[in-house]
């Protein structure tokens, strides 16, 4: 009996113990397991205090807690220090914050990347159609009704036999988006008050004009396609709340609008905007961004633009590769710009890519200095090695390993056959090499083969000294195989020193 005590107390000790904070609980290393199995659904939020989104959702994750509690919801939200529990955000491949997972059913090993958007409602929404069936049922023109009232956008199919093969080709569409609430309906009175008179699916939003109908062979894939371009505003605001949406969307090509809100003639440009992008519905997402506010100048930056130069026009596309358009004129206007997507769309735009004029000291200096102007005459010489370091401005690990990059520099001077350089990829960009992340360090050998390779070892003057003597093969690695590397969070956030191992600065 003593043993058996004894045993019990250990086993209790051995637990830590799980608090709250707003209904969130809050989750570690040591209570993480024990977790999961007393709460079958969790949705974790892996952040950082510092990070100013995680500040953002706050309110709005602790909200969504609160609602699900208060419903007798068996779902809990969680949330893991990921700067204090590192083993977790390792274990969990968390790279940017905040990092948002779902673990259901207990499952340890194969969570779901939260996709929706940011607020109470998204989230709330989300994990129910995560939880529950994926089209509810409805029987009363009331449910309709608030079931209209209480979401941006609510879908909702209208057939008289719900075991018809249209019923089952929503079902399926249904099961493939999380963040919208599907239902169905064969009543009679629900068909009168909507004023629909034959099966069919119409996408209910409180945003341009309120309502649409799918028109089309019903097929998942067709019904998808018609979600895709009405579930978004005609023209969105990029904000901490519609970036999620913007990101993890299906359409790839934005066209972006950086204006002042403040301006004067601010809702001219919109309507503009606006009247342009009803031709582009569902292939091109319409964008607007305010240049004033602080936290949008780094967007500003990537695009090569100051805020004294908006209103301005740009475009991206955000598949594999980004890359990006500028218009020849920035004229504001439904017929200039639907005359430059038109282009884009068949094809006939060349990508713009940035770049600073070529210093006159450029290779004065230990370091040379390269731009999108000079880079391929310099890098491919073939005469010369040349180890180039792609670094921006405000990355804080760039200026840590500009001292040693100096001294590099000084230990192969001009007229030695390799070449030391940087190059501000903020400010200039090149076709042929794709920069993710700060520093990236790549080395182009001699030869007229053009062969790239990308530096993996320690950031220390014997690391890179061994590297360059070997010609690129202690510490290096094909380029495209870095590991190491930052993808573009959803957000596009770029805080110094944000990444978990602290190797590179997001782009």
């Amino acid at each position: 009996m003593l043993k058996l005590l004894l045993l019990c107390s250990l086993a209790a000790a051995g637990r830590s113990e799980i608090t709250e904070e707003d209904d969130v609980l809050v989750l570690k290393k040591s209570n993480f397991e024990e977790a999961l199995e007393a709460h079958s659904d969790i949705l974790v939020e892996f952040y950082a205090p510092w990070c100013g989104h995680c500040k953002a959702l706050v309110p709005e994750y602790a909200k969504a807690a609160a609602t699900l509690k208060a419903e007798g919801s068996k779902i809990r939200l969680g949330k893991v220090d990921a700067t204090e529990e590192t083993e977790l955000a390792q274990e969990f491949g968390v790279r940017g914050y905040p990092t948002i997972k779902f673990f259901k059913g207990g499952d340890k090993d194969a969570p779901k990347e939260y996709s929706a958007g940011r607020q109470a409602d998204d989230i709330v929404n989300w994990l129910k159609k995560r939880t529950g069936p994926s089209v509810s049922s409805l029987t009363e023109v009331k449910e309709a009704e608030s079931m209209i009232a209480e979401h941006e956008v609510a879908i909702i199919g209208f057939f008289k036999d719900a075991m018809s093969e249209d019923a089952k080709a929503f079902e399926k569409a249904a099961e493939s988006i999380d963040e919208i609430p599907f239902a169905m309906t064969s009543e009679d009175s629900i068909f009168s008050k909507f004023e629909v008179s034959k099966d069919g699916i119409v996408l209910f939003k409180k945003f341009d004009e309120g309502r649409n109908t799918f028109d089309g062979e019903m097929s998942k894939e067709n019904i998808l396609a018609f979600i895709k371009a009405n579930q978004l505003p005609l023209v969105i605001e990029f904000t901490e709340q519609t970036a999620p949406k913007i990101f993890g969307g299906e359409i790839k090509s934005h066209i972006l609008m950086f204006v002042p809100k403040t301006a004067s003639d601010f809702q001219d440009k919109m309507d503009q905007f606006k009247k342009a992008a009803e031709g582009f519905k569902g292939k091109i997402l319409f964008i607007f961004i305010d240049s004033e506010v602080e936290d949008n100048q780094r967007i500003l930056e990537f695009f090569g633009l100051k805020k004294e130069e908006c209103p301005a026009i740009r475009l991206i596309t955000l598949e594999d590769e980004m890359t990006k358009f500028k218009p020849d004129s920035e004229v504001i206007s439904a017929e200039s710009i639907t005359a430059f997507c038109t282009r884009f769309t068949e094809g006939k735009l060349k990508p713009h890519l940035m770049s600073q004029d070529i210093p006159e000291d450029w290779n004065k200096n230990s370091v040379s200095v390269l731009v999108g102007k000079n880079f391929e005459e310099v890098v491919f010489d073939p005469t010369k090695t040349v180890f180039v370091e792609f670094y921006a401005p405000w990355c804080g690990h760039c200026k840590q390993l500009a001292p040693i990059w100096d001294k590099l520099g000084e230990k192969y001077p001009e007229g030695s056959d390799i070449i030391i350089a940087k190059m501000d990829s903020t400010a200039n960009e090149i076709e042929t090499v794709k920069v993710h992340s700060f520093p990236t360090l790549k080395y182009f050998p001699a030869g007229d083969e053009r062969k790239v390779i990308d530096y993996n070892g320690e950031r220390t003057m014997e690391g890179f000294t061994k590297f360059l003597e070997s010609g690129g093969k202690e510490g290096g690695a094909p380029a495209g195989e870095d590991e190491d590397d930052l993808d573009l969070d959803e957000e596009g956030e770029q805080e110094e020193d944000s990444d978990i191992e602290g190797d590179h600065d997001e782009l």
